[in-house]
């Protein structure tokens, strides 16, 4: 909270002079450093989550690679087992 100074002065010829001073407290450097803070952690909490989705991708890639891996494998025996019958059919 700020402190308010008053100081009161009679000056010759009956003139008043009333000074007021205030002095900050310091909330406001309080304010700006949860801010600041808040900001960091925005920034943190951010930059992970954008980890997790590249992550996520990377195994999507990985497993689609691998099913295409299996379909050729599939083909590949279908396609000797084609050939088997045929070989067996024409002797």
């Amino acid at each position: 909270m700020a402190d308010e100074v008053y100081t009161r002065e009679t000056v010759p010829g009956d003139t008043t002079v009333i000074r007021e001073t205030r002095t900050g407290s310091g909330a406001g450097w309080v304010i700006a450093l949860v801010l600041v803070l808040a900001l960091v952690a925005g920034v943190w909490f951010l930059t992970q989550n954008n980890r997790s989705e590249v992550a996520k991708n990377n195994a999507v890639t990985a497993a689609a690679h691998d099913v295409g891996a299996a379909a050729q494998n599939v083909g590949d025996a279908a396609q000797r087992a084609a050939d088997t019958t045929t070989n067996d059919a024409s002797r």
